[in-house]
């Protein structure tokens, strides 16, 4: 006879509800620390700094940045010594603030503070309203472009060597094509790493776009990259690049097919195709872990550009599909998987 599961207790419930609240509230710590520059302030002080000190430091008002001090020491990402001076929690400064490493996180409490990651979800919840990038906030492609760049970081730094000869390929030069570039991140971070190759950068967002200028002519690279605007779905290259990279946004195509043939004509042959992405679980039961959670999290706005994050087993059978070889996969982090193809 099957023996049944034990009921969890009312007591366990409740805690589960009370850790999900102080997560929020912890979430809100950062952002507005982020926000208003009171981690880079206390980062110059690894003594500490009282929150009467802090908030003449940034022109804050003294009581509000009490209050902040306590939540986020409460959040776990700052430290009170017996003076009760304030200072940043251990490895705090480098997953807050130090936006090129690969465990950068700090634009996570930024972007799940944005309203549409909430507010305009629940505004829309009825109606089942759909947007697209063009109506969102220029705060919120910033955010978003922030959450991408450590994913590029890692795939730059160490996942592009794991793809089986593309390094060797592009070490003497090549060309390279960024799909869905945004804000211009990862055409920098490209540009530096190989600095033989010629790049292009493709995105359909104006905006996003009118950054990468910014950012290239800030870094001396405009002779470097040549940018198209172009949805993904109307790309039209034929036999021009030796590798072609996506980075989280393959999952946003709104025709992932249409996307995938696009990439195979563009691609020289052997070239190589490149996706960099979120592995959503396959089950919903695989929801329940801290990476899944937040993922699970970022679907709020997945829903409102009528699309979903992906498996990693369905861009490789995405890749098989339409006749790349050599299709293989491997994770970088619990919420970070390359997939990678040749033609």
């Amino acid at each position: 006879m099957a023996q049944e599961t034990a009921q969890p207790e009312l007591p366990q419930q409740a805690g589960k509800l009370l850790t999900q609240v102080a997560g929020y509230l912890g979430t809100q710590a950062m952002a507005i620390g982020l926000r208003f520059g009171l981690f880079e302030e206390l980062a110059k002080h690894p003594d500490g700094l009282t929150s009467d000190a802090l908030a003449k430091a940034k022109g804050t008002n003294s009581l509000y940045t009490q209050v902040w001090c306590r939540s986020a020491y409460a959040a776990e990402v700052l430290d009170v010594d017996e003076a009760g001076a304030f200072r940043l929690a251990p490895h705090m400064e480098t997953l807050l603030l130090d936006e090129d490493h690969p465990a950068y996180a700090g634009a996570l409490p930024q972007i799940f503070s944005q309203p549409e990651l909430g507010e305009l979800f629940e505004e829309n919840f009825t109606s089942g309203k759909r947007i697209w990038w063009d109506d969102v906030s220029p705060a919120f492609i910033q955010a978003v472009s922030g959450t991408a760049r450590p994913f590029y970081t890692r795939l730059i730094a160490g996942g592009l060597a794991k793809v089986p000869g593309l390094s060797e390929r592009l070490a003497d030069g090549g060309r390279v094509m960024d799909l869905a570039c945004g804000a211009g991140i990862g055409l920098v971070k490209l540009a530096r790493a190989l600095p033989n190759v010629s790049l292009v950068g493709v995105d359909g967002d104006a905006h996003s776009l009118g950054l990468v200028k910014e950012r290239l002519a800030g870094e001396g690279l405009e002779d470097r990259v040549t940018l198209v605007q172009s949805t993904l779905e109307e790309l039209d290259h034929s036999d021009e690049y030796d590798a072609v990279i996506i980075n989280v946004s393959m999952h946003e195509c709104r025709d992932i097919d249409k996307v995938t043939q696009n990439v195979h004509r563009a691609l020289k042959q052997d070239g190589y195709f490149v996706i960099s992405d979120f592995p959503f679980p396959e089950t919903i039961e695989g929801c329940r872990t801290v990476p899944a959670r937040i993922m699970s999290g970022i679907q709020y706005f997945e829903a409102m550009i009528d699309d979903q994050l992906m498996p990693t087993k369905a861009f490789v059978e995405l890749l098989n599909k339409h006749g790349f070889r050599n299709v293989d996969a491997f994770d970088m982090t619990p919420v970070h998987a390359v997939t990678h193809g040749q033609k």
